[in-house]
């Protein structure tokens, strides 16, 4: 197998490469469908399951938002309890165009290990879906800081100045919210609106990097920092940002769900 490796795979490269990589479904849906269900109904072979809310992020609240970052104790666990020890190449997918994945792509990848997205989600894989459950031995993995350098705080976003910050939700909720899920209506003031979708061509691949160069062009020569509704779409920007070369990046893991759930924080609608 070529050293090279991620931060994308196609549905041919990981069916020829099935027994040589720790395969991650993690689906996961915001309208409330259990993604442990579809999981249930039919996976990639040897896949595993990853839980977005209770293996890929702390317990949700008020104060932190709605998918907040684990700590690297709970990080830890819960890959090494399906066998995914550190170092060991990882491909996450799911049905939503990276949008999922890419959320276990970016915690893998901050920590220097090797990890892929499968373009094209679950539409892209050439071979069958089982419904077996799947075996695995847990493994010991020592839990690694998160790199600061990588997660910036509210405090830290209402701090920028030359920082591009992008907006990875759609444009209706970039400039109305959603009631339900935003807790008030409106974006970080300054933010350039950059829905994950974006990133995506036609074909529900991920554009080209020239394409993706162009549309974060804000981000060209100086930092930059994507938020969502949660921090998990989010991480799908990064990712397109990383395709287009742009590696001095960051997430707002709270993102609207703590910004905009308190008051004291300024807000731009339109």
């Amino acid at each position: 197998m070529s050293a090279e490796f991620g931060p994308l795979v196609s549905g041919t490269w990981l069916a020829a490469h099935l027994d040589d990589v720790h395969v991650v479904d993690v689906r996961w849906y915001l309208d409330g469908r259990s993604g442990r269900a579809a999981y249930e109904r039919g996976h990639v072979p040897g896949a595993v399951w990853l839980d977005i809310d209770t293996d890929l992020s702390a317990p949700a609240s008020t104060a932190e938002g709605r998918h907040p970052l684990p700590t690297p104790e709970h990080f830890a666990a819960a890959l090494g309890r399906v066998g995914i020890a550190s170092g060991q190449r990882v491909v996450a997918y799911d049905d939503a165009g990276g949008s999922i994945a890419a959320r276990l792509w970016w915690l893998l990848h901050v920590l220097d290990d090797p990890v892929a997205v499968l373009d094209g989600g679950l539409a892209a894989w050439p071979g069958p879906l089982v419904a077996d459950a799947v075996e695995v031995d847990a493994v010991e993995r020592e839990p690694r800081d998160w790199p600061v350098e990588r997660f910036v705080s509210a405090a830290q976003v209402a701090a920028v100045t030359d920082t591009a910050v992008f907006d990875a939700r759609t444009a209706e909720r970039y400039v109305h919210g959603k009631e339900g899920i935003d807790p008030r209506p409106g974006h970080i003031p300054g933010a350039v609106s950059a829905p994950w979708g974006g990133n995506l061509a036609a074909d529900g691949r991920f554009r080209d990097s020239e394409a993706l160069r162009e549309r974060f062009a804000a981000a060209d020569g100086r930092p930059a920092i994507a938020y969502c509704g949660s921090g998990v779409t989010a991480c799908h920007d990064l990712l397109a940002m990383e395709l287009a070369g742009l590696t001095s990046t960051a997430l707002y893991a709270g993102s609207w769900s703590q910004w905009g759930a308190d008051p004291q924080r300024p807000t731009e609608t339109g």
